[in-house]
């Protein structure tokens, strides 16, 4: 199912059956700062495990990543000091991937590994849903294979629907996407090093 959404001014009605899908461990594909992404409810360990299939990841190899509202949200999850609170909050929302320690408030698979990526894209669209949601997405890029396959299947929602849509619960439209990657920032150091240099610039 394919659903149109814009930066602001949503049906709530809309946005409620949304939450519903990932109250109920389903998956969506959403717009975000960078590429089109999958994701699901971060606390829901089977819709997790379904992502890390669809993708092929082994999450006891691989960080997994979670979307966040706001810093606040941040903090019940991943542990941060003074430092890296402060960069964080200069550079988010914005495309950008934090890894830091993650909490016990997450489940087990993401346990697995001690750290966890940390995401809080600058679009409307997804920052919304988590908003309401009231709890982080799992997030992960879509997978996309650029010597094999055209780009809209990464970037228009009508292909990336054509694509997914029977594997997902929903799709939504938030408009044509890129093919960027966010920036990598590894914070579990006393020193921040950039692990991927991406769309965002560090301030």
């Amino acid at each position: 199912m394919l659903v149109r959404l814009y930066k602001k001014d949503n049906d709530p009605e809309i946005l409620g059956r949304i939450t519903d899908i990932l109250e109920d461990g389903g998956i969506i594909i959403y717009p975000t700062d960078t590429m089109y992404a999958i994701g699901c409810h971060a606390l829901k360990e089977r819709a997790v495990e379904k992502i890390c299939r669809i993708k092929g990841v082994d999450p006891k190899k691989n960080n997994l990543s979670i979307i966040c509202y706001d810093l606040s949200e941040i903090s019940r999850y991943a542990r941060m000091d003074n430092s890296t609170f402060k960069l964080m909050k200069r550079n988010l929302p914005g495309p950008f991937t934090f890894i830091l320690e993650g909490t016990s408030r997450l489940p087990k698979i993401f346990r697995s590994r001690k750290e966890v990526g940390i995401r809080m894209p600058d679009n409307p669209v997804i920052r919304e849903i988590v908003r309401q949601l009231e709890a982080p997405v799992m997030t992960a890029t879509l997978p996309y294979d650029e010597s094999e396959e055209d780009p809209g299947y990464a970037t228009d929602p009508g292909l990336i629907d054509e694509k997914w849509g029977k594997s997902v619960d929903l799709v939504i439209d938030g408009g044509p996407g890129t093919l960027s990657l966010s920036t990598v920032v590894d914070c579990t150091s006393p020193d921040p090093v950039i692990l991927r240099q991406g769309l965002g610039t560090l301030l």
